[in-house]
């Protein structure tokens, strides 16, 4: 199985998580029992979900202050989720590089989101890039 279907799987978890507050378990249990998914895309599929929850605080607040003050809860869904996955991939995991990240959430976005989603997600994560340096260093500061 390929990355990109795994962070798909992980978007369809995070995404019935955020919107219908079902446990990312039991519907990551469903996915993979429905999808027959091999064990090492399970086990990319639970990094990424568990991941993005460890570090959902910190992953919104950048969204928020990155998307200009456009509030969280009215984004979509789909676009929510999948910054949320990029930027946990690019600042909280070492093993993607950001150019990665954000390729992978604009090629989902193509499939999963509006057509506005594939050009907002990149103005949120490409600024957010810039400032990458910064946003680490407050990050092991604690801010």
């Amino acid at each position: 199985m390929k990355r990109r279907e795994v962070r798909e799987l992980a978007l369809k978890v995070l995404y019935a998580n955020d919107i219908g507050k079902n446990e990312t378990d039991s519907i990551m249990q469903q996915l993979f029992t429905e999808e027959n998914i091999e064990e090492t895309g399970r086990d990319f599929c639970r990094f990424i979900v568990a991941g993005v929850m460890a570090n959902i605080e910190e992953i919104d607040q950048l969204i928020r202050k990155y998307s200009n003050d456009w509030p969280l809860d009215r984004m979509a869904g789909v676009d929510r989720n999948l910054m949320r996955i990029a930027l946990f991939e690019f600042i909280f995991s070492d093993g993607v590089p950001g150019a990665v990240a954000v390729n992978e959430a604009l090629e989902v976005a193509k499939n999963y989101g509006s057509a506005e989603s594939p050009r907002f997600i990149n103005g949120i994560l490409g600024n957010i890039m810039k400032d990458l340096p910064q946003i680490r260093a407050d990050l092991e500061r604690g801010k």
